[in-house]
């Protein structure tokens, strides 16, 4: 198979034997391989759409980060302005193989060991009879001498509680002192007397000063 199509991470990438590239971060430790899922395979004949019986052994070579990228921020007449930065977290693989599935070593088989031609014609032995003699034994009494102890009553003297101390008398408490007597207040002034309003000058008075002034 000269290539094929995988899917990672949501991705697809189209992938050669030996081929190194730079996926999104995955889940597998370093050094350790895996299998994605084929969804097509050229390049010997007609391409095969998802096949069953190909697989494609993928081993993570370690992390890596991206490139950094800037971004900045910016509103117009306001003082707006804000950066920051951005490095996407990828993982460096690489394609072992594309092909079949790997069949299971098949194990040796273990050849039965044979047996030895002595045991094959060894005569059977039979097992001469044992006597064996039983030995009656008598056991005898026992004595058990019993002995009474009387309990001794152990007084114990208490000691007699310390009296408790007397408590302290209290302190009196400070004489409260007296309030200062309140100032007496100032008498109110009077007012003073309202002015008399001026009498309105009577009409004859008014006409006389006018007929001396057309006179003068």
């Amino acid at each position: 198979m000269s290539y094929a199509i995988i899917s990672l991470g949501g991705k697809q990438y189209r992938v050669s034997e030996g081929q190194r590239l730079l996926v999104d971060r995955l889940p597998t430790e370093d050094g350790k391989t895996f299998t994605p899922d084929v969804l097509l395979v050229g390049g010997d004949g007609a391409p095969a759409l998802a096949p069953k019986d190909v697989t494609v052994t993928v081993k993570v070579l370690g992390q890596q980060r991206g490139p950094k990228i800037r971004i900045g921020k910016y509103k117009k007449r306001t003082g707006y302005k804000r950066h920051t930065g951005f490095r996407s977290a990828l993982t460096q693989i690489e394609i072992e193989s594309i092909g079949g599935k790997k069949k299971a070593a098949a194990k040796p088989r273990v050849e039965a060991a044979s047996k030895p031609e002595a045991a094959a014609t060894a005569t059977a032995t039979v097992a001469a009879p044992v006597e064996v003699e039983v030995v009656e034994t008598v056991a005898a009494p026992v004595e058990v001498e019993v002995v009474e102890t009387a309990a001794v009553a152990v007084e114990v003297e208490t000691k007699p509680k310390a009296a408790a101390k007397p408590k302290a008398p209290a302190k009196p408490k400070a004489a409260a002192k007296p309030r200062a007597a309140a100032k007496p207040k100032a008498p109110a002034k009077p007012r003073a007397a309202a002015k008399p309003k001026a009498e309105p000058a009577p009409e004859s008075d008014v006409a006389s000063e006018t007929a001396k002034e057309e006179e003068s």
